[in-house]
């Protein structure tokens, strides 16, 4: 007899594996303490993979499948998963042990040692959902000295197709970055976020208080985004391409207070659980697309699938190619913890405060507001990378491993000395007030760099660059900002620092 390990993020009813039912074959999946504690996660994050999690044993179930399903408050679940393959192989006789190639090294390391412990056969199988193996971008980079995504991506659209007319990119240019930033200002009118059915979300959430799991931010089910299975999934896409795609590449960075979701198609959470396929999501998109050519452009289009064909299988390279010593990468040698109000959201500076906020209340926040509003105070304060790291794979639904650690320790905190990004994602308040309205209803004054009412982001940005000039000395994209630090007279930069210097010993106060 089998026994066949499925994880929480390999929830693909597609896969090989359940293309006819087995007798002698039984699917095994576990919620474990393992998974709830090694990092605090958000409520909503637990309850969805819960939620997802037992949607598929489910369907699994009325599929003809065999499932062996242990719950949060089950024994099983305080036990190590070793522990638990183990007991499972003793108590029914399992001949061999099978299990999906996991997509998180720490968990890829405690499977092969697993199967190293136990006396029988075992195997392990592709997931069958990415579109690249993890050794794919390494070869393509064999020899390179820079690691770039956009001659990445441009392989990926033509091995694939996507966008592609005669060999050449479709609209004559492969990326419409530029089309992608505009500052959303009350129209067009944005629709209301797509909302799941929480079938048996309370119960779930009712289940992991009982168990007694600490967890941050609230469940709240009336701002819940995840589904929990295929056809909720599906239908949040559908729903994507009908109201939101029209706009979502132009207003794709900006940030509002009264429109947290803008154009975003919130997806990331069904395609790393695996519950969607990105290839089924971008055709979904391209074809919606060219049945309205009239009524969408083209730049639309193109970002979305830059994000998945692009992003999200380059940081997935990146990941396999640096892992294990990536995780410990510190290159600008910071050390300091993330403020307080990382957890509460209570502060003074309005963009953190209402980006937190809202990462509190959904576990969701879209990519511009990790990167430059979370990320870029974490770096301007200089936070250690670990923190980082901890915090953003804890707080959002949609954080792997595979996925926050490049997006975290290289592309927002630089922690990786350029592997993953040119140059530092940092920004004083200009940028945060070009992309939103956040400095408009803030208490500081996003053009002045010292005194009380001063915009934190400004000393702070001038400050980290005079701290860590010496890292970019030789980096072309710092250049223009370096040569501009040199004239800032010495008096208002002693004063630049100073200010800069209080919020970074004191975040909680500002």
């Amino acid at each position: 007899m089998k026994l066949r390990l499925l994880l929480g993020d390999q929830l693909n009813l597609k896969h090989s594996w359940f293309d006819k039912q087995e007798d002698n074959t039984f699917y095994v999946l576990y919620e474990l303490h393992q998974e709830t504690h090694y990092v605090i996660h958000h409520i909503q994050k637990i309850v969805a993979f819960f939620s997802a999690m037992r949607a598929f044993a489910s369907d699994l179930q009325k599929q003809g499948h065999q499932v062996l399903y242990f719950d949060i408050n089950s024994p099983a679940s305080k036990k190590s998963l070793e522990d638990n393959i183990k007991d499972l192989i003793a108590e029914k006789g399992f001949t061999k042990f099978e299990y999906q190639l996991p997509d998180e090294y720490r968990l890829d390391q405690q499977l092969k040692s697993i199967s190293n412990h136990i006396d029988i056969p075992s195997e392990s199988f592709d997931t069958e959902h990415f579109l690249t193996t993890r050794e794919d971008l390494k070869s393509f980079f064999e020899g390179k000295k820079q690691l770039i995504m956009e001659f990445f991506y441009r392989e990926m659209r033509k091995k694939f197709d996507l966008l592609m007319e005669q060999g050449k990119p479709l609209g004559g240019q492969w990326n419409f970055d530029k089309n992608n930033r505009k500052k959303w200002k009350g129209n067009p009118a944005i629709p209301p976020p797509f909302k799941t059915k929480n079938q048996g979300n309370q119960e779930v959430y009712k289940s992991i208080t009982q168990a007694g799991i600490k967890s941050i931010g609230t469940y709240d089910a009336e701002n819940y985004l995840f589904p929990a299975n295929r056809t909720e999934a599906l239908e949040q896409l559908d729903y994507f391409c009908k109201h939101l795609l029209v706009h979502f590449g132009d207003y794709q960075d900006a940030m509002h207070t009264a429109q947290r979701n803008l154009f975003h198609s919130k997806i990331s959470f069904a395609l790393n659980t695996k519950i969607l396929h990105p290839m089924e999501v971008m055709k979904v998109v391209i074809d919606h697309y060219h049945k309205n050519p009239e009524a969408i452009a083209l730049s639309q289009v193109e970002g979305f699938v830059r994000q998945i064909l692009g992003w999200r299988e380059y940081m997935r390279g990146i990941y396999w190619r640096e892992m294990p010593d990536y995780k410990s990468r510190n290159q600008l040698e910071n050390f300091n913890q993330l403020p307080d109000f990382f957890w509460t959201g209570k502060t003074k500076m309005n963009c953190l405060k209402e980006s937190i906020t809202d990462s509190l209340k959904t576990a969701y926040a879209h990519h511009i507001q990790r990167l430059m509003i979370t990320g870029n105070f974490a770096l301007l304060i200089q936070c250690h990378p670990d923190e980082v790291d901890d915090w953003y794979l804890g707080i959002y639904a949609d954080a792997i491993e595979w996925v926050q650690l490049p997006n975290t320790r290289g592309m927002s905190q630089w922690a990786d000395g350029g592997i993953v990004a040119t140059k530092p994602y940092v920004s004083s308040g200009a940028y945060i007030y070009k992309m939103s309205n956040y400095c408009e209803e803030c208490r500081y004054d996003r053009s002045k760099r010292t005194g009380e009412n001063a915009c934190p982001f400004n000393s702070l940005y001038w400050n980290f660059l005079d701290d860590k000039k010496e890292h970019f000395q030789k980096n072309n994209r710092m250049a223009m900002m370096l040569r501009l630090l040199e004239k800032i007279p010495a008096l208002e930069k002693e004063e630049i620092k100073n200010r800069a210097l209080s919020i970074i010993e004191n975040p909680d106060d500002f």
